[in-house]
């Protein structure tokens, strides 16, 4: 069970030279640990888009299968598409789908045994999920919308494990 924090916060950012140039942090230091991140984003649409979207009965095909790959994909790719990102040994991917009536929620989870966290792989691999989605399903509603891409929980490290707070209702609103 991961432990719910609050995020941490720095005044520094390990990114930048005292001179403001951008550097990769040295992380040669840091144990080897095994990391983890889950992320999510959506992509809403039509009721009958994701219908189609469902069934597999886009016109360009089965969404869900090439967005899968593609977060797969994506998620290896990180280094290369973030600048500053780490290569890590990634030893598992996973790219699922949740169907609701209006949207598409995408998960997915990274895990490594390595010096730096997996949460850019994660964010990746959701953030390319959702356009190759977007990509299958313009041709039938050229107003869906990529939303909610987050960080969902993260373990292993110096900073331990984290897992975004669950929403509070606010107590202003409930019925009198």
């Amino acid at each position: 069970m991961a432990i719910v924090t609050e995020p941490q916060t720095s005044s520094v950012l390990t990114h930048l030279r005292q001179d403001g140039t951008a550097q990769m942090v040295d992380v040669s230091a840091k144990a080897v640990t095994t990391r983890q991140a889950t992320a999510t984003g959506t992509v809403s649409t039509t009721a009958a888009v994701m219908a189609l979207l469902g069934a597999g009965e886009l016109p360009k095909g089965d969404a869900l299968a090439v967005a899968r790959v593609a977060g797969i994909m994506g998620a290896k790719k990180t280094p290369e598409l973030i600048p500053l990102c780490h290569p890590l040994p990634i030893s598992k991917v996973t790219v699922d789908f949740e169907l609701g009536t209006g949207a598409v929620t995408i998960l997915a989870t990274v895990k490594t045994r390595g010096v730096t966290g997996v949460e850019m792989e994660a964010l990746t691999a959701v953030s390319i999920a959702a356009l190759s989605v977007y990509d299958m399903i313009k041709a039938v509603d050229k107003h869906a919308v990529i939303s909610g891409i987050q960080v969902l929980a993260k373990s292993g490290g110096k900073s331990g494990d984290w897992t975004v707070p669950a929403a509070v209702p606010d107590e202003s609103e409930s019925p009198a």
